[in-house]
């Protein structure tokens, strides 16, 4: 058994001490993912990864953490923290984008490139909910990969699956997605 599995088990029996042992045990490998997402985003993105880590481990519940059943379901929770928050600071760009902000802009110093990965990413989002409908799992292994940046490995060790099992979900799920997003 793993230590963020002891940690979550120490928790779950109320020892207060064991939330802030996780986070400083599991927090270099959270900001690793965010940091792997961040750098696939456009430049001059306003979110840094240390502040995502912070935002999804707040979301997750801070210093009272819920009772996790294990390292999968707490990495999990942490991948859908950190795809909502992303989602939400996609959504806020593109409603200024939109007339929002009503700010005078110059077109020369704009940066165009960001509305397409914004709308990729609320489009991966909301088809997200339509694959999980169909199967939860291989939605959980997306969410993982996309919007945590874990590798085909870690994903897998996080869903309790084979290397081999996850590359056939993922050349699913991502076969399915780009049908689903197709226009």
């Amino acid at each position: 058994m793993g230590d963020v599995t002891l940690l979550l088990q120490r928790m779950g029996r109320g020892d207060e001490q064991a939330a802030d042992e996780l986070l400083a045990l599991v927090y270099t490998e959270l900001r690793r993912t965010a940091a792997q997402k961040m750098a696939r985003e456009t430049v001059g993105h306003t979110l840094q990864p240390t502040a995502l880590v912070h935002e999804a481990w707040l979301r997750l519940g801070g210093d009272e953490q819920p009772q996790w059943q294990n390292r999968a379901h707490f990495f999990g929770a942490a991948a859908e923290a950190m795809r909502r928050i992303l989602i939400e600071h996609a959504r806020h760009r593109r409603a200024l984008r939109h007339g929002g902000g009503q700010e005078r802009v110059n077109v020369d110093e704009m940066n165009l490139t960001a509305q397409a990965d914004d709308d990729q990413l609320l489009a991966v989002h909301d088809h997200l909910d339509q694959l999980a409908a169909l199967d939860a799992r291989k939605a959980e292994l997306v969410k993982l990969r996309y919007f945590v940046g874990l590798s085909i490995e870690e994903a897998a060790q996080v869903l309790g699956i084979s290397v081999p099992t996850a590359n056939r979900w993922w050349a699913f799920a991502r076969a399915w997605l780009y049908r689903a997003m197709k226009p």
